[in-house]
Parts: structure tokens; sequence; C-alpha cells
């Protein structure tokens, strides 16, 4: 890949999922910033994982995981799950030793990391290699979400939901109206 469409990626603005999995890796946590809704009614996340990595093992192995949304204060979760892997590192053992907490999801044999944005439980409906990548499609079998704030993932960086971008208001869309319908396609 050329530099230009390197540079260009991390334009992208991502959320940061710790994705849990318990396994024949045994309990891991990782970061993944690649997980997205694909649909709301089901309700499906994806989560995209390289095929090395220790937790796609895992969810090969039981065809389920977790995504515990990461919030402001899980920068060191996010830092630690993502920069060391696996098969090397217990990472939930160092994550308590370090402060974070886990609890035992409901629906699925996994951790999930309390004081989350979000906690969502999956269900494995389909996974395909899409280029350097393996994505995973969840079913989700059990929500749930707190106060926090999600960090915001951003070249190579974790950021704080700020200042809100106005959206035109009812008036400024009513006023757009007359050049939308000039362009109405028929």
């Amino acid at each position: 890949m050329d530099e230009n469409t390197i540079n260009a990626g991390r334009k992208l603005i991502t959320n940061v999922g710790l994705v849990t999995s318990n396994g024949p890796v045994g309990n891991n946590v990782m970061s993944a910033e690649w997980v997205h809704r694909v649909s709301s009614d089901p309700f499906l996340l994806a989560v995209c994982l390289n095929p090395l990595d220790a937790t796609n093992e895992n969810i090969k192995a039981t065809n389920e995981f977790g995504v515990s949304l990461a919030a402001e204060s899980h920068n060191v979760a996010g830092s630690i799950a993502g920069n060391y892997s696996g098969r090397e590192v217990d990472k939930v053992k160092t994550l308590e030793e370090l402060g974070v907490k886990f609890y035992k999801a409901e629906k699925i044999n996994a951790h999930m990391v309390e004081g989350a944005a979000a906690n969502y439980e999956c269900k494995v409906v389909e996974h395909r290699k899409l280029g350097s990548h393996i994505m995973y499609i969840g079913y989700v079998v059990k929500a749930s979400y707190t106060d926090a704030n999600p960090i915001i993932y951003h070249k190579r960086k974790y950021y704080k939901i700020g200042a809100e971008v106005q959206k035109p208001d009812a008036k400024a869309l009513e006023d757009m109206g007359d050049v939308v319908s000039k362009h109405r396609k028929d």
C-alpha cells in the first residue's frame, strides 16, 4: 500500500472496541478500531480482525465474542489490549491489576468490561476474509450501556467527544429546499 493511501486511511475516525473472547487462547481482550453496526434490526455488529490475532483463534473456535465500547476512562485498557498478544500476555489479569474491572457475560462465555460506554454480547452469524482482515458479523444477543462517552480514535490517538457541530435547523433546511427541488430527478 502506498503512503498516500495509508495517510488517507488515517483520516478515518473510529471507536475503540475492546473485543473479548474465551477459547483455545483463554480469556482475552483486544483493541479493535474496526467495530461497526451493520444492521439495526436484527442488531448486528461487525468486527474486523487480523487473522493472526489470538482473538481470531478464539472466535473461530467458539463463534461468539463480546464488544465493550471503550469509555474515555479506558485509555489504558485500549492501549494494553492493543499492544500485546493474548498468546504472550494474560491481558485480562494485567488490566485487572491496573484497575480495570470485568464481569462475566450473561449470554456468551467471555468477560465484559465494567463501565464501558456500551457492552454487546454477540453470536457469530457470518465471517469472511476481506483483504488483510477477517470480518466477523455478530448478532447482538445482549446489550447494555452507561452514560460514559466512548473514546474516539483518530490518527493513532484517543480523543474525547468535543464541541457539537450544529446541523442546519428546520428553517435553513426549508430554505435549501428550493435548491434541492431544482435538482430533483424525475
